[in-house]
């Protein structure tokens, strides 16, 4: 029985944390699957957040997007699925999975789902 206990509890440590959003440790991961799509709404996961930075994935359906903002970090947006619009400082860039695109810190953003699409975001912070 105690056996049967010890595997429980090292498979669970390899499970996304559901109620954190974490990121397994030591293991293979699809980002992608990581988060759904919901049906005309925007889903996030942050997946890591450290002074340094953060990194979560995103699920845009059709349509969905986020409004013009700056941030006082880099950004690196990666589409893991599907196409988007980004508007960077006020050009347009078309980006689709595979992809990835840099945002840089104080200019101003926006993105729009021109399909359904997943992102990965990394936000990098300067030391300070």
């Amino acid at each position: 029985m105690g056996l049967a206990r010890k595997k429980q509890t090292m498979s669970d440590k390899h499970h996304l944390n559901i109620a954190t959003g974490a990121m397994p440790t030591a293991q293979a991961v699809a980002f992608a699957d990581l988060v759904a799509y919901q049906s005309g709404a925007v889903v996030s996961r942050t997946l890591v957040k450290k002074g340094a930075g953060t990194v979560t994935l995103f699920a845009f359906d059709v349509g969905q997007g986020l409004s013009e903002h700056s941030a006082p970090f880099d950004a690196i947006v990666e589409i893991l699925d599907g196409e988007a619009e980004l508007t960077i400082g006020g050009k347009k860039v078309a980006a689709r999975a595979g992809q990835a695109v840099l945002m840089p810190a104080n200019v101003p953003h926006a993105l729009s789902a021109t399909t359904p699409f997943k992102m990965l975001l990394v936000m990098v912070r300067e030391a300070g």
